[in-house]
């Protein structure tokens, strides 16, 4: 493991604690809105067997739970803190704690019917190999789908939005993570990450097809979905 990762997989297991709350907090608690239209909109079949990496806590795969009760849920994360903070949390026997890189998943091919992430993909160090790990492990006909922040536009509310992630997030992470250095690495992450259409583009690299994607939040947070057509790839 480089050691980007490695520090990145730090900085979370740090912030671990108080990563949920400052989650809400930061996104005024819309990103429990967010998780149930990007669960709702995944098709899924009956008793689906779904992978939620980087699952953090495991909010996405409690989603997963709440929508559809016959599923089993896989949470994956590569912080530890991260994985042993959501299973003490969550009493479901359905969903399976275990700690792996999105890079490099522990799983044998199409081994589920979806696989879903929420601010995953502008923390890993390869996008492309991230994706093309998620198209491999989900059988074909089955989606990927994933929430993430995309970069403010061009537009009159950019110096705002600009303001508030270098200045108003960093201020939130220290006050209540007691780690404004961490929550400068998301707000400037956030701001280096690549816009909606470019993330489309890594979608159909990776193979996937009928990929769109929906913004929200003044258009700084995109959910997308990505359907993995009916053939194995070579």
């Amino acid at each position: 493991m480089s050691s980007d990762k490695s520090s990145v997989r730090s900085m979370f297991g740090r912030i671990a604690p108080s990563y949920d709350l400052l989650n809400r907090l930061m996104t005024f608690w819309q990103d429990i809105r967010w998780r149930k239209i990007l669960i709702r909109t995944l098709p899924l079949p009956d008793h689906p067997q779904v992978l939620d990496i980087g699952c953090g806590t495991g909010d996405l795969a409690r989603e997963v739970r709440k929508q559809h009760p016959d599923a089993l849920v896989v949470a994956a994360d590569f912080t530890p803190e991260m994985v042993r903070l959501g299973a003490e949390n969550t009493a479901d026997p359905h969903i399976h704690w275990v700690i792996a890189d999105a890079q490099r998943l522990p799983f044998s091919n199409s081994a589920f019917h979806a696989v879903i992430c929420g601010y995953l993909l502008r923390n890993v160090p390869d996008i492309f190999q991230a994706l093309e790990e998620q198209f491999r492990v989900i059988q074909s006909e089955s989606w990927a789908a994933s929430l993430d922040t995309t970069p403010p536009n061009g537009d009159w509310l950019a110096p705002l939005l600009k303001f508030y992630l270098d200045k108003i997030v960093p201020l939130l992470g220290r006050l209540i993570g007691g780690d404004a250095s961490a929550y400068r690495y998301l707000s400037d992450s956030t701001q280096s990450f690549l816009d909606a259409d470019q993330l489309e583009d890594r979608y159909r690299q990776a193979g996937f097809q009928h990929v769109f994607y929906r913004k929200l939040m003044f258009k700084t947070m995109a959910l997308h979905w990505g359907h993995k057509p009916g053939f194995n790839r070579e």
